[in-house]
């Protein structure tokens, strides 16, 4: 029974579908340095059932304060940064292969390449999620949030 329950899972969440999430997060992000902790919090946000949706319906006023106010609802972020790590390196790694991202290794920072000749389709959530995260510091997302990078 657990073999279909992780066939499942796998099905649903897959680099295939969530690469496309990391490549539309960077190419709205600044590339700043140490921006590749992000990278972990962009699946779990992004896919998480109540701040999914506020991230989708944000517009040009949000900020993340007014998204993540009720903080209450993130009692989970931690864990789920931890179950979807693996997801989240393979992600970069289909992004890397497929030249949707590249690496700056000296500042630890990633950033979209272009993707004019890319079949790369842009996803929303991911896009708001970076205009949000947008002129803040690593530290200072991951302190509000309150979460840690692992």
């Amino acid at each position: 029974m657990s073999s279909i329950i992780e066939t499942l899972y796998e099905l649903k969440y897959n680099p295939f579908e969530y690469g496309a999430y990391l490549s539309s997060f960077y190419a709205t992000l600044d590339e700043s340095e140490n921006n590749l902790l992000l990278a972990s919090l962009v699946i779990p946000l992004c896919s998480h059932p109540f701040f999914g949706q506020k991230i989708h319906n944000s517009n040009i006023r949000s900020s993340m304060w007014s998204i993540f106010e009720d903080r209450t609802k993130l009692y989970d972020l931690q864990e789920r940064i931890d179950e979807f790590q693996e997801l989240t390196e393979q992600c970069i790694n289909y992004c890397l292969i497929n030249d949707w991202l590249s690496v700056n290794e000296q500042n630890l920072s990633i950033s979209a390449c272009d993707k004019s000749d890319s079949t790369c389709i842009n996803q929303k959530r991911a896009e708001q999620l970076g205009k949000l995260f947008k002129g803040h510091s690593v530290v200072e997302i991951y302190a509000f949030l309150g979460v840690k990078p692992r």
